[in-house]
């Protein structure tokens, strides 16, 4: 079965910050290649876009989401490369090496504006800070939706429906916390290209959500 999302159609400038979704893809070395390419081209893209006359200070909210989200993001690629490696069913390594492909081409985006903001691509303060009560929506000590090392460990040695079901349980959960970071970001800064990048995150994440819970239903397990 192939999965098909419908969605709103989203605003060009929204759509530059996202990397085309659902593509097919060869083997895992093009994907390895692909997803250094995508990290290449977020620099890129970053280098492009950042703003030049004002920069957001080591304690800004934009700062914070671009740590935060960069290390919630590599979580994702880590998973989504596993899916495109191991998973049995066809939709779902689609849509692990997509994953892996946009998050990466974003992290690398993020990490560039951090350069260009001369800030360092981490920070002595907690995890979440730059959001209002953040710390609460931590779980020892992870961001929201990420995996614990233990389910991280659970995922590597499953195989067959088993991966296949436990990834998309795993990236589901992700996808929530990432859609709630970034709402969150929305609603702190006024940079142009931050809310642009982090709008493109909330809309491409939502259609995944419900890729996922498709891809579930059809698998036969629980969302």
């Amino acid at each position: 079965m192939s999965v098909s999302v419908e969605s709103e159609p989203e605003s060009p400038e929204i759509d530059d910050a996202v990397p085309p979704a659902r593509r097919r893809f060869g083997a895992s070395g093009w994907l390895a290649a692909g997803v250094a390419l995508g990290l290449l081209l977020g620099l890129v893209a970053g280098l492009l876009i950042v703003p030049t006359l004002t920069r957001p200070g080591e304690d800004s909210a934009e700062a914070g989401f671009a740590r935060d989200m960069s290390t919630h993001h590599a979580q994702a690629v880590e998973m989504g490369m596993l899916a495109h490696q191991k998973a049995s069913d066809s939709d779902v390594r689609t849509l692990g090496g997509d994953i892996a492909l946009t998050q990466q081409a974003q992290i690398g985006m993020m990490q560039t504006w951090l350069r260009e903001w001369k800030l360092g691509p981490t920070s002595s303060r907690p995890r979440m800070a730059w959001m209002p009560e953040g710390s609460a929506g931590l779980q020892n000590g992870l961001m929201p939706g990420m995996a614990t090392d233990a389910e991280r460990e659970q995922l590597r040695n499953a195989t067959g429906n088993a991966f296949d079901v436990l990834f998309l349980q795993l990236m589901l959960k992700h996808h929530l916390g990432g859609i709630h970071m970034a709402e969150e970001v929305l609603k702190l800064t006024d940079d142009a290209e931050v809310r642009r990048l982090a709008q493109g995150m909330v809309n491409n994440q939502r259609n995944e959500v419900a890729a996922f819970q498709q891809l579930l239903k059809k698998l036969g397990a629980p969302a």
